[in-house]
């Protein structure tokens, strides 16, 4: 059995297809799914062995909300709950959409599955998860610490302590990095996210290529009110 898993991130599309021993046996590296022709996506699959040798589509979707806090297969009602995060990741969620919608194109027939960045930290406590805000903001409105890059840091901490494990060391806790683009760290205990650097978007935490990271929020209406600079560009 083959899936093929696609990673729309904020600075390059990756394709991957792997085998049924979790191999890499194919891939294609694009740019920006936002800058590509019309047609490049559907021809980097045919290239890739087309619809024949595929079961499945897994795609890396960064933002899954409230409710998506494990992989789903995705139809008309996922699609739109997903396009409705887009506010809370503007580099990431139209990028994941327009890579499901291209792949779906050249692969109409093939099941696809969603996974989600914010999946692995849905485990976080509340003392890790709850921003020190009036509660009405937090239960209503849905304003918590999500934490993001979920995917890579369970990755990194099942081989992290699988290597340990191996060496006679077992690591029941482990901090995980993933630095890229976009970067945040992890900490991980027996497996579960407890806490993590990026918060209710991806903005938060460490500074990363085109994102600030942590910032002072007093900074925002000071250099609004204080400045005149436009809400939209601060």
């Amino acid at each position: 059995m083959r899936v093929l898993v696609v990673n729309a991130g904020s600075s390059s599309l990756k394709l991957r297809v792997l085998d049924g021993h979790d191999r890499v046996v194919g891939r294609a590296d694009l740019g920006p799914v936002r800058d590509l022709p019309p047609g490049r996506v559907a021809t980097a699959i045919r290239e890739l062995g087309g619809r024949r040798s595929l079961a499945a589509v897994g795609h890396r979707v960064v933002h899954g909300g409230e409710r998506y806090r494990a992989p789903v297969l995705v139809d008309d009602r996922v699609r739109h709950d997903l396009e409705a995060l887009t506010e809370m990741a503007p580099l990431h969620q139209p990028a994941a959409l327009a890579a499901l919608d291209a792949v779906t194109a050249a692969l109409p027939d093939v099941p696809t599955v969603a996974c989600f960045d914010t999946a692995f930290h849905a485990t976080l406590p509340p003392a890790a998860a709850t921003y020190a805000v009036p509660a009405a903001w937090r239960h209503e409105l849905g304003l918590r610490r999500y934490g993001f890059h979920g995917l890579s840091h369970a990755y990194a901490s099942r081989r992290a302590a699988e290597v340990a494990a191996a060496g006679g060391t077992p690591a029941a806790r482990v901090v995980t990095c993933h630095l890229g683009a976009g970067a945040s760290l992890a900490a991980v205990r027996d497996g579960r996210s407890v806490d993590t650097t990026m918060g209710f978007t991806p903005l938060d935490g460490l500074v990363m290529a085109t994102r600030s990271g942590s910032l002072d929020p007093s900074t925002v209406p000071w250099l609004v009110r204080r400045h005149g600079l436009p809400l939209a560009e601060v």
